[in-house]
């Protein structure tokens, strides 16, 4: 028996193999991709809260999606003073944080659907898998620096404006 080489076959082969590699490190560049900080085109509207002291300005990420609100804010290393992600969970419900794979201490902003302030839980710990609840239902939660709601004397009862609020509670 002999065996004669024959350039298609070879090429099929060589194209299957090419194809393969390149397939598999999609998919490990896609595995890293996945866990690189995401992120969220800024809402080109100001949030507004206002404090006793005077309204506070930030710029928002929107995080609407199951998927935006599972990433958030993980594995973000830095997040200006001035910025923050605002998530919408569709409906008022009981809502529990988390700081898994989150470098950033943060403060987070519970709101109910009228935009009041119901609580502030604030300097959260990186990387803890420790439970954070709303305590009651709220339908949006602000991510915001440690520190900047205590430094901007953001408290309960506190009134947040932004036209996704705006829009949601003339919706319902």
């Amino acid at each position: 028996m002999s065996i004669k080489f024959d350039p298609i076959i070879f090429r099929r082969g060589l194209s299957t193999i090419v194809f393969a590699t390149a397939l598999l490190f999609g998919v490990a560049n896609l595995s890293l991709y996945a866990q690189q900080p995401q992120s969220i085109a800024p809402s080109p509207v100001f949030l507004a809260i206002e404090t006793k002291t005077g309204v506070q300005r930030f710029v928002v990420e929107i995080a609407d999606e199951q998927e935006e609100r599972e990433v958030g804010l993980m594995f973000r290393e830095n997040l200006p003073p001035d910025q923050g992600m605002l998530f919408d969970f569709g409906t008022d419900r009981l809502v529990t944080m988390w700081m898994r794979n989150t470098p950033l201490s943060l403060d987070m902003v519970f709101i109910d659907r009228s935009g009041t302030v119901v609580r502030v839980a604030e300097n959260t710990t990186p990387f803890s898998t420790d439970i954070i609840s709303s305590r009651e239902p709220v339908r949006y939660v602000l991510e915001l620096n440690s520190g900047v709601a205590s430094g901007n004397g953001i408290r309960s009862g506190d009134k947040v404006r932004h036209p996704l609020l705006t829009k949601n509670l003339s919706s319902n």
